[in-house]
C-alpha cells in the first residue's frame, strides 16, 4: 500500500480523502449520483460498526476514489470493491496496486445490479443513493452483515416499527431478512459535493424471521401490494390489489381472515400479522 506512514499511535496513516479526489481528477457529480464521503472521522468509524463480524472478505459497493476502500484494507483480510465508473475503477487499481498484486483487493468494474457478486462475509458500503433500494435487496438475501450508508429518510424507513409514521413496505421487507438499526446520522458536509439531505448509517444483522411464510416471494409481493393502499383498511387493500399480489380469490381471504385484522390499515399491521395473513392467503386465495 502506497504512502504507508504511521500515526502517533503506531497505526498506518490513512489516505486523505481530498488528496484521493485530486489524484483521481474528480470532484463528484450529483447528476451521476456521485457524493464522495470525505469526513475522516466517519470513514474511520464505518468499519467499527461491524467489528464483531467475519472480516475475511469484505464487499464494498461504489468504491469511488477509495477513501473507504483504504480503511477496509486495514480492517479486512480481503476486499472486493464494485465500481461502475470505468475511470474510477482504473484509478482504484492504480492507487491500490500493491494490494491488488498481493491478492488483498479485487476491483470489479460494472453496475452492482448486474455483475456477479462474490461470496462475501460482510459488506461495508457508501451506496449510490439512486440505487439504494435495489442494491440493498440484492444484498440482504445473501444473509451477511451489512453496514450501509443511505439517505436518512430511507434508513429510518428501513428500521421503523409498526404503528409509526415511517413504517411501511421497506420496514417489513428489510426486517424479513435481518435486524435493522440506524447507528449514525451524517451531515451533508461530510460528502463532496454535499447532498441536499442528511444521510445515515444502517447496520443489519442477519437472522431468520420470528414467523413462518409459505413462500418468500409471495409474502414480499403480498406486503408490497397492500402497502400500495396503506390508507385503506386491510379488507379493501387485499381486495383491490390482487393484480399485484397474484391472488386469484381475494374475497376468500377477506372472508376467512380475522375481522379485527381486516379492519386495520397496513401501517398498523405487524410483520407477524402479515405473515399469518400471507399463510391464510396462500391456502385459500388461490395464488
Amino acid at each position: 500500500m502506497t504512502g504507508d506512514s504511521r500515526r502517533t499511535d503506531g497505526s498506518p496513516e490513512r489516505r486523505d480523502p481530498d488528496a484521493l479526489m485530486r489524484r483521481a481528477g474528480v470532484r463528484g457529480n450529483p447528476d451521476r449520483d456521485q457524493h464522495f464521503l470525505v469526513d475522516d472521522r466517519v470513514l474511520d468509524r464505518l468499519p467499527t460498526y461491524a467489528d464483531e463480524a467475519d472480516t475475511s472478505h469484505v464487499l464494498e459497493i461504489g468504491g469511488g476514489t477509495g477513501a473507504l476502500t483504504d480503511r477496509l484494507l486495514a480492517f479486512a483480510d480481503r476486499v472486493t470493491v464494485v465500481e461502475r465508473d470505468p475511470d474510477l475503477a482504473a484509478f482504484l487499481r492504480a492507487e491500490f496496486a500493491d494490494a491488488v498484486a498481493d491478492g488483498c483487493l479485487t476491483v470489479v468494474e460494472g453496475d452492482a445490479l448486474d455483475v456477479d457478486l462474490p461470496e462475501f462475509t460482510l459488506s461495508v458500503s457508501n451506496l449510490p443513493y439512486g440505487l439504494s433500494s435495489e442494491i440493498t435487496f440484492r444484498l440482504l438475501p445473501r444473509g451477511r452483515p451489512l453496514v450501509l450508508t443511505f439517505q436518512r429518510e430511507f434508513a429510518e424507513r428501513m428500521a421503523a416499527e409498526a404503528g409509526t409514521d415511517d413504517y411501511g413496505r421497506l420496514s417489513v421487507t428489510a426486517g424479513h431478512y435481518a435486524d435493522v438499526e440506524v447507528v449514525e446520522t451524517i451531515p451533508p458536509e461530510a460528502f463532496a459535493p454535499p447532498p441536499a439531505v442528511e444521510s445515515a448509517v444502517v447496520r443489519t444483522t442477519p437472522r431468520d424471521p420470528e414467523y413462518e411464510v409459505p413462500d418468500d416471494g409471495f409474502f414480499l409481493d403480498f406486503v408490497t401490494a397492500v402497502f400500495t393502499q396503506r390508507r385503506k383498511t386491510m379488507r379493501n387493500a387485499v381486495r383491490n390489489t390482487a393484480h399485484i399480489s397474484g391472488l386469484g380469490d381475494p374475497d376468500a381471504v377477506v372472508d376467512a381472515a380475522d375481522d379485527d385484522l381486516m379492519g386495520k390499515r397496513a401501517g398498523n399491521v405487524t410483520p407477524a400479522e402479515f405473515a399469518s395473513l400471507a399463510r391464510l392467503a396462500w391456502g385459500v386465495g388461490e395464488p
